[in-house]
């Protein structure tokens, strides 16, 4: 179980280490390491999802390990609550952020390994703190930086838990 101690409240999430295990592994890592303390969650689109572990609330991008191969072809599922890997558009590019799904986004799923079928791989899934998602997602955002969707106030994760 990883807890993120934010400033809005905590998040808990359990990994799916038999379904999702090179992704999980990744992000148990990058917790660890203390990688996401003191970064934002730094792109917030109501209905869709809330991304981070990328930025710093002065919206620096922190450096990362290498990508990982893409496991959204393992039957896992971007539904509300779960957690997947952000990436760009390489299907296997996936570094150190995530994003937690507000709501049901099974259009992100792997449909084929293409380009445009492969998805977001999703790894685990907030099991409490699914309010505090919630109230995330409802901050006003704007355009900083040149990201769009950024919380106007920071949301910052103070405090990474592995229990």
């Amino acid at each position: 179980m990883i807890t993120f101690s934010t400033n809005v409240g905590d998040i808990c999430i359990e990994l799916d280490m038999e379904k999702a295990p090179v992704s999980s592994k990744n992000f148990l890592q990058y917790c660890e390491e203390g990688f996401y303390e003191h970064t934002i969650f730094h792109r917030v689109i109501k209905g869709f999802m809330i991304q981070g572990g990328g930025f710093t609330a002065k919206m620096k991008e922190k450096p990362t390990r290498d990508p990982i191969v893409n496991e959204a072809n393992r039957g896992l599922s971007n539904v509300l609550g779960t957690i997947a890997m952000a990436r760009t558009d390489a299907p296997h590019s996936a570094t150190g952020q995530f994003f937690i799904n507000v709501g049901d986004n099974t259009f992100l799923d792997h449909t084929a390994t293409t380009n445009n079928g492969w998805g977001y791989a999703v790894f685990g899934k907030v099991v409490a703190g699914i309010e505090v998602v919630k109230e995330i997602e409802k901050v006003k955002t704007a355009t900083i930086a040149g990201h769009d969707d950024v919380p106007k106030e920071a949301i910052v994760i103070e405090k990474v838990t592995i229990s």
